[in-house]
């Protein structure tokens, strides 16, 4: 916390990084601190208040604290639901089955979908135990609303690995991102997010070395290239793209995308 706050002012930059992917400095990295209860989220509340008093208050200090606010959301949202949030048909208790493809689970675990975005994320999370926040949006996103496999997969796998695992944060996340709590259904189209989050590729390429040698935005989209400049870029070992299959709660809910709150 001194790091983020008084030793490089990031906090006052926050809000302009907070949808990066790549780097050390698009979040506060707080997050593994306050799911293992080494930080409370209290006193970072009280030292960003010190810290606008001090130095400065923007829309980024605004920012972070709101994304407190959003943590202790799916506290109440878990005290109020229980068990639900852990149910197929999430807190609406939707009717509908989620489609079984363990080979499809297996392709979105490993980061071999042959969406570059979702399997730069999904190895990313595999090598380290962390993922962006736009990256959990995404990933949950085309597992749930694209490829039509229950969610609960996606949740399970996520506690398996996260080094900010948190039952609430993590569970409310899903289940919301699954469109299963009664509000908005945020629908992400992962091409159009990678133009939007990543339009130089770096991050892409960073994570997938099948696509290292793919200059600029094309890492996006390999399915652009031609068999001979595959072969030439060495492209050839990453897999082709895993179609939606939708199951019934999928179908039901994968009404346009829309932009997602955070997942903290």
């Amino acid at each position: 916390m001194k790091h983020y706050l008084w030793d490089t002012d990031l906090v006052a930059k926050y809000f302009g990084l907070r949808n990066g992917m790549l780097g050390e400095d698009y979040s506060t990295k707080l997050s593994a601190h306050l799911a293992h209860g080494c930080i409370s989220p209290r006193r970072i509340y009280h030292e960003i208040r010190r810290y606008e008093q001090e130095r400065t208050a923007n829309k980024s200090t605004y920012w972070v604290v709101f994304e407190l606010a959003w943590r202790d959301f799916f506290r109440f949202f878990t005290l109020k639901h229980g068990n639900r949030i852990f149910q197929a048909g999430g807190t609406v208790r939707a009717a509908g089955a989620w489609r079984r493809d363990a080979d499809a689970l297996r392709r979105w675990k490993e980061g071999r979908t042959g969406w570059p975005l979702v399997d730069a994320n999904m190895r990313e999370l595999a090598s380290t135990g962390f993922m962006s926040n736009r990256g959990r949006q995404n990933v949950a996103s085309i597992l749930a609303l694209d490829f039509g496999l229950d969610w609960r997969a996606g949740a399970d796998h996520f506690e398996s690995l996260l080094v900010d695992y948190d039952v609430s944060s993590n569970w409310g996340n899903w289940v919301a991102a699954a469109g299963l709590t009664g509000g908005r259904v945020n629908k992400f189209n992962v091409v159009k997010q990678g133009f939007d989050y990543d339009p130089d590729g770096e991050y892409v390429r960073t994570w997938i070395q099948e696509l290292r040698n793919v200059e600029g935005s094309t890492a996006l989209e390999p399915w652009v290239l031609s068999a001979a400049e595959r072969r030439k870029l060495g492209t050839e070992d990453y897999p082709e793209r895993l179609q939606a299959g939708r199951g019934g709660q999928a179908a039901a809910r994968g009404r346009g995308a829309k932009r997602a709150r955070g997942w903290g």
